[in-house]
């Protein structure tokens, strides 16, 4: 399942074209649901799932105008999802990723994967998360909450600092500032994707990643990307961004990394999979940035690479996931 209607549609549509292969090799039986525009026959599936992600992410207006046409609420309408033993959803951000869907699932009675719908909700909304974050004594840097003043922010957070929307994701709408004087306009960009905008420090160092499957936590990986932070055009670009699995750190610091993820993600109660994101600052400090409940799932996406680290390639990580869920809905 894909959807459409959030700034991460063509990440859901590659995610969904990968998914959908590696489950069939499996030896699964598949059928592609998108929430915009209902099933999706399997001799159509090329011409909408699986395509490149460009370098921005599409234009706000064409994603108005798909959610016009949106299922969402008339899925249990659909014969292919309420007959389905698993719903493999390929979705990231907004509704999809922000609980509304699995609300909807839960309603159905359907298994899916990934996290249930506070969970989901809790994720996606970063002020609530890193709040649950503090409680569970996991770093993460100070933060405060739109409006704000420049002079707010220099006492507070001091310079740089990230602004970005509060529940969004693929780094659409952030801008780094390293004086007050864009200021102004990094909270109108961010405000275009979220009603929500969040101010944060900026914490200079590595770039750190760790995916849970389960109840483990996979090896740590290091992302380090052409741009000042792995941003859309470097996450999604070849070629602009290197991706080392497993990172180069001594034993205990990714111990510590993983340990912190696994509190992470117990702490925002998730589910089946996820994937926590760190910064490591030159003195050694860690730093949680925020938890995805529904990371990307391509070939080459950071958690199947860091799967394929552990010896888990990404059919059988996709094959994983479905068996994750369908146990969690049994208990």
């Amino acid at each position: 399942m894909s959807v459409l209607t959030t700034v991460e549609r063509d990440v859901a549509l590659a995610t969904a074209g990968q998914v959908v292969q590696a489950l069939r090799s499996r030896g699964h039986e598949v059928q592609v649901v998108d929430t915009a525009l209902g099933y999706i026959a399997r001799q159509d599936e090329p011409r909408t799932i699986g395509a490149a992600v460009g370098r921005e992410p599409p234009p706000l207006d064409r994603l108005r105008a798909l959610e016009r046409g949106v299922l969402v609420s008339g899925l249990g309408q659909l014969p292919v999802v309420t007959n389905a033993e698993v719903l493999f959803l390929c979705v990231h951000g907004g509704q999809g990723e922000g609980g509304t869907l699995q609300a909807i699932l839960d309603v159905i009675g359907i298994p899916y994967t990934g996290s249930g719908q506070l969970a989901s909700a809790l994720a996606m909304d970063k002020d609530l998360s890193k709040k649950l974050f503090v409680q569970a004594a996991v770093p993460t840097p100070l933060w405060l909450m739109a409006p704000v003043t420049a002079e707010q922010v220099e006492k507070a957070l001091g310079w740089p600092v990230v602004v970005k929307p509060s529940k969004q994701g693929s780094t659409v709408g952030v801008t780094v500032l390293r004086d007050p004087k864009g200021l102004k306009a990094a909270l109108a960009l961010a405000a275009q994707y979220d009603d929500e905008v969040m101010i944060e420090r900026f914490i200079p160092g590595r770039e750190l990643t760790v995916g849970i499957l389960g109840t483990e936590a996979l090896p740590v990986g290091e992302i380090i990307p052409k741009h000042e932070i792995f941003d859309y055009e470097c996450k999604y670009t070849p070629g602009m961004s290197e991706e080392i699995f497993p990172a180069d750190l001594p034993a205990a610091l990714a111990r510590r990394t993983q340990d912190l993820a696994l509190a992470a993600h117990r702490a925002l109660k998730l589910g089946g999979y996820s994937r926590v994101d760190f910064r490591l600052d030159g003195a050694g400090a860690i730093f949680c940035l925020e938890a995805n409940t529904l990371p990307g799932m391509t070939a080459t996406s950071l958690l199947p690479q860091a799967a394929g680290a552990a010896g888990i390639e990404f059919p059988e990580l996709c094959d994983r996931i479905c068996r994750l869920a369908v146990a969690a809905r049994q208990r």
